[in-house]
């Protein structure tokens, strides 16, 4: 059991912040929803309830739709030039307010300040890229025949809608909102019900920027609004990010609704360390891979294939996994059920025969005993077999699987029902290539525990860790939030023809 006395990464402000109602945003006005069902908000830094927020219903979502498509005519006619200065201002404002909106982050979701404030500055990259939007959409034209001209245009779907997760409260919704609003969409986003509060500031921020009222429009609510948004006739596009057992629910409901659909899922990220990875680089970084964000990252890595003679290295990931100290350096779990969660799978794993050489179970903050804490755990001689090493824990542990050489590390990971990120620490450039070409995953890194790609790359994974085509981030998101208009233009009749024109 880890007791600490200072949470000395956190605003101990933050820490009794109470905040509104949590409301819909709709039409530019904050508007309470018309279900009477409610749910408090917790922060899991102390468990205490710091606001409460309305489960939507269908009328609440009819209401964000009609306002969207009221909008949309106008917002979409504006040229793309004049649309994104909305998000030059914007980035401004993101700036301006970059450290109350990671107290925010850190209150609602139980980050540590640092995290929060590399959340916030996400959003400020994603913001930046969408600016350049006028740059990507120069269109195609090209003279095909004497006199005829054929071009293409990229035109916005409509309304869409953006489903978002807990884990980021403010990053993964600007995966989506600048993009898909800078290239002329109206849209809806569905905050997960757990983290409500930051879209509240978005939609704030998003109007002082002189966003028009209706562009963009929050409902907040639990299952039944996710089924409302898959089932609208007049949502044109779904994204989604959550877990892989809910994105297969919701790409199919999208789906066979016509709608177009991306829906990221969880992941089992392998990181593959080889006998000549640099063993200081190696150790930090699959330590802060395990443990930033608590672990609850769908880029976490959660299983580490260990080649050959590794005690060493294990050793050394021990030592820098017990610089990680709960309420200094490393944040709380979303919730009490989480944090259960957790502890089981470190319990069941051991039970069957794994090692537990780090433990984080029992974790509590002294002065902060309610909140959900579980300490970075270590977790020796796992097998494949076991749900350890297999299913998605989202936590702040690291499962150990020892390998004879690089095809079996290779195999172990292709083993794997997801896709998301692979990773490789060697000195070797022939065993890189090896990882980049022939492991299962959508992102690759060498030497990088978290290979997130940095704008304009998108984000996405393979397999069971997304479901649809294109993504919805980076220049990839063209593909997803617009739809291709082709024109064949021909003004001289007098000019010579052949059978092409």
């Amino acid at each position: 059991c880890f007791i600490f006395k200072h949470l000395t990464n956190f605003d101990m402000a933050t820490l009794t912040t109470r905040y509104p109602e949590t409301k819909n945003y709709i039409a530019g006005k904050f508007v309470s929803g018309q279900s009477l069902r409610t749910m408090d908000v917790i922060t899991p830094l102390t468990g205490e309830v710091i606001s409460t927020v309305t489960l939507s219903g269908q009328a609440d979502l009819d209401a964000a739709v009609e306002a969207a498509k009221a909008a949309y005519p106008a917002w979409s006619a504006m040229p793309v030039k004049e649309r994104v200065q909305v998000f030059f201002r914007y980035k401004t404002l993101l700036e301006r307010d970059l450290m109350d909106l990671a107290r925010l982050v850190s209150e609602e979701n139980g980050k540590t300040m640092d995290e929060a404030r590399a959340e916030v500055e996400k959003s400020i990259e994603l913001t930046e890229f969408a600016c350049s939007m006028p740059q990507l959409l120069s269109g195609e034209l090209l003279e095909v025949s004497k006199g005829v001209e054929c071009r293409i245009e990229h035109k916005p779907l409509g309304v869409v809608a953006s489903i978002a997760p807990f884990n980021f409260p403010h990053m993964v919704p600007h995966w989506t909102i600048p993009n898909a609003l800078a290239l002329g969409n109206c849209m809806i986003l569905k905050p997960s019900e757990q983290v409500p509060v930051s879209s509240v500031r978005i939609a704030e921020m998003l109007k002082e920027a002189g966003l028009p009222d209706g562009v963009f429009n929050v409902v907040n609510g639990d299952r039944e609004i996710v089924e409302a948004i898959c089932d609208h006739p007049d949502i044109q596009a779904v994204s989604f990010v959550g877990s892989t057992k809910i994105a297969k629910v919701v790409y199919r409901r999208a789906t066979s609704n016509l709608k177009r659909c991306t829906a990221l899922g969880g992941a089992k990220n392998h990181l593959i360390v080889m006998p000549d990875a640099h063993p200081e680089m190696t150790a930090t970084n699959v330590a802060a891979s395990m443990s930033g964000c608590a672990g609850q990252r769908c880029m976490a890595a959660s299983a580490m294939v260990a080649v050959g003679q590794m005690d060493e290295m294990v050793s050394k990931i021990c030592d820098e996994a017990r610089k990680i100290v709960p309420g200094k350096n490393l944040g709380s779990v979303i919730s009490k059920a989480a944090k259960e969660r957790i502890e089981k799978y470190i319990t069941e794993a051991e039970n069957v025969g794994a090692k537990v050489l780090v433990d984080g179970r029992n974790c509590v903050v002294e002065g902060f005993e309610s909140g959900y804490y579980v300490g970075p755990t270590v977790i020796d001689y796992v097998t494949p077999d076991m749900a350890i090493a297999r299913e998605e824990v989202f936590g702040p542990v690291l499962a150990i699987i020892r390998a004879k050489n690089l095809d079996e590390a290779i195999h172990i990971e292709n083993n794997s029902n997801y896709g998301n990120a692979a990773s490789v620490f060697t000195q070797s450039g022939g065993v890189a290539r090896q990882v980049m070409e022939r492991a299962s995953a959508g992102m690759i890194g060498i030497n990088v525990g978290v290979p997130v790609p940095r704008e304009p790359f998108s984000f996405g994974g393979w397999n069971e860790s997304k479901f649809g085509v294109n993504d919805i981030t980076g220049k990839s998101s063209i593909e997803f939030w617009t739809q291709l208009k082709k024109t064949t233009v021909k003004w001289n009749p007098e000019s010579r023809t052949n059978w092409m024109s």
